[in-house]
């Protein structure tokens, strides 16, 4: 696999921030069956349990749902379950689980399971403190030698803080795409406009829309 190509694709699951319909279709769907419990389909119990605490530490309750009330846990469970190949899937785990085996030394926990939001908001942070450019790049590189080595079939392994930082960045932004394009923000917090009407593409936003965006 050409370089280029590796460091296109890093962090190996961007796509979901693609309002494909495929995607769109999976979202809509995890809205619906909100419920009081959740199984997930992709990633394992516990993991599932990191996830749905990791998400509310991204996007808390505030004056809106907190991100695991508009089901984004779920939806990136169903995500991972049904879009990327293999080599995505694989790549989650693994950062995943370096990221869990971090928050547990840190802790001292000795299962998943018993990992809390304290434990684990000290490691998301450590995660996606701020990078230098030069800092990115030595971590792109790194990404896209690790690609190549899976593409080929040759031994691959990857530095661990890499990996922490590759999870908590893309779940970061699928957290976030996630909850941006659920029913409820998308009709109750951005400015939401059902039957388009005239199109102003130069207008003031705070006229507009009195400072929201819009809803996509």
């Amino acid at each position: 696999m050409e370089r280029r190509k590796a460091l296109r694709n890093m962090g190996m699951a961007m796509g979901w921030t693609l309002a494909t319909p495929t995607v769109m279709s999976i979202l809509q769907s995890c809205q619906q069956e909100a419920g009081p419990t959740w199984t997930p389909v992709f990633f394992s119990p516990a993991e599932g349990g990191v996830l749905l605490q990791l998400v509310d530490i991204i996007l808390p309750k505030t004056d809106t749902p907190s991100a695991s009330e508009l089901q984004v846990h779920a939806f990136i469970d169903s995500y991972m379950e049904a879009v990327p190949p293999r080599a995505e899937q694989d790549f989650m785990k693994m950062a995943m689980g370096a990221f869990i085996a971090k928050a547990q030394a840190d802790s001292g926990k000795e299962t998943a399971e018993d990992l809390t939001a304290e434990d684990l908001e000290p490691v998301l942070a450590e995660s996606l403190a701020k990078r230098s450019p030069e800092e990115e790049a030595v971590i792109m590189e790194a990404i896209g030698s690790y690609q190549e080595a899976v593409e080929s079939g040759e031994e691959a392994t990857l530095d661990e803080a890499i990996s922490r930082y590759s999870f908590a960045n893309n779940l970061r932004g699928a957290t976030i795409w996630a909850f941006k394009s659920s029913e409820y923000i998308g009709e109750e917090v951005l400015a939401y406009l059902p039957v388009p009407g005239e199109y102003i593409p130069c207008g003031d936003l705070n006229e507009l829309t009195g400072g929201k965006a819009w809803s996509i």
